[in-house]
């Protein structure tokens, strides 16, 4: 660069709102963004979450509702978590043919077809007693290889059921390969797997916990979520491993906190990368925005931008259907 002021006026194409928009660099559209929404069973009400203003458990009905309007707004997904009436230690929920979450599938895959894509959660915490993401062994450790048995069999259930995507989240050690194996089996090879390959033991996971009634009865799960001060190359193997398991994308959580890990790994990867915009991201700006501290959309869009910025090709937002009208 050779020209400087009085030459070089970096401002000339920021002066007004058409030049900006005509020269941006990153964009937003709405069928990068994945809505997450929570289901539970036994409810004649949608229930809402105190520590999330404005995100409820949907019952069957007013899920059916809310996925019309995200496909609708031109949302590109949406990922169930759910919430079953009955919970023991081993999950059973997760791949129960007429558990909460398949039930909701089959709703919503005979409403939309591929008006979406369904996606799934697959992880035990939401079906424990314990909260824990796996089986426990005697002294209260989570048994990793028998845990991997349990993700196959709830992911086979979930493609079964109409799962679009599959998205394993417990953090265990090949989770990736034993669904892979599973679906393949079961002859769901055509069914995508996007892995929570990168995800950290976050204090931003609060009030998600508070949705989905899945907080952890005794300890933490920093012995299998991953460190938020460890390497930055621990986040990079967890991905390359997933990928060698058989990947078609791999997620960074959470989103805000952790771009430096997100654009390392979107340099890595030539695969899809996506973000979760987390609860606890969601919940301050929602309560900030309350208070009348900050302009509650102004911060939403820049946040969403910042993810986009840093290499999300899709993000998970509890924003999703909001921020896609806006959009359109």
């Amino acid at each position: 660069m050779n020209a400087r002021y009085p030459v070089a006026r970096p401002r000339r194409l920021r002066r007004t709102a058409a030049m900006r928009r005509m020269v941006a660099g990153t964009r937003l559209h709405p069928a990068e963004l994945i809505l997450p929404v929570f289901v539970k069973e036994g409810i004649a009400e949608p229930q809402p979450v105190g520590s999330m203003p404005g995100v409820v458990q949907h019952t069957r009905e007013s899920l059916r509702k809310a996925a019309h309007e995200a496909a609708e707004a031109g949302v590109g997904g949406i990922i169930l978590f759910g919430i079953p009436a009955h919970k023991d230690a081993r999950g059973s929920g997760a791949d129960d043919p007429d558990g909460i979450v398949q039930a909701a599938l089959r709703d919503l895959a005979a409403d939309l077809g591929d008006a979406l894509v369904l996606m799934t959660d697959t992880c035990l915490d939401e079906y424990t007693d314990h909260g824990h993401c796996g089986l426990l062994t005697a002294d209260g450790e989570v048994d990793n290889d028998a845990t991997l048995e349990r993700y196959a069999s709830a992911a086979v259930a979930q493609a079964a059921a109409g799962s679009q995507m599959i998205a394993p989240s417990g953090m265990m050690d090949g989770q990736v390969g034993a669904i892979r194996a599973a679906l393949d089996a079961a002859g769901f090879a055509e069914i995508p797997i996007l892995a929570y390959a990168a995800k950290y033991a976050s204090g931003f996971y609060g009030p998600f916990r508070d949705a989905a009634e899945c907080a952890p009865q005794f300890g933490d799960r920093s012995a299998y979520q991953q460190d938020p001060a460890g390497p930055i190359g621990e986040a990079l193997r967890e991905v390359r491993l997933d990928l060698a398991e058989g990947a078609d994308a791999v997620m960074v959580k959470p989103a805000l906190a952790y771009l430096d890990i997100l654009r390392r790994v979107r340099d890595l990867v030539e695969v899809p990368v996506a973000a979760y915009q987390v609860s606890g991201e969601y919940a301050m700006v929602e309560a900030a925005a309350a208070n009348g501290w900050i302009d509650r959309e102004r911060v939403i869009m820049e946040s969403l931008v910042a993810i986009r910025r840093a290499g999300a090709d899709m993000i998970l937002t509890y924003w999703a259907t909001e921020v896609a009208r806006a959009l359109s």
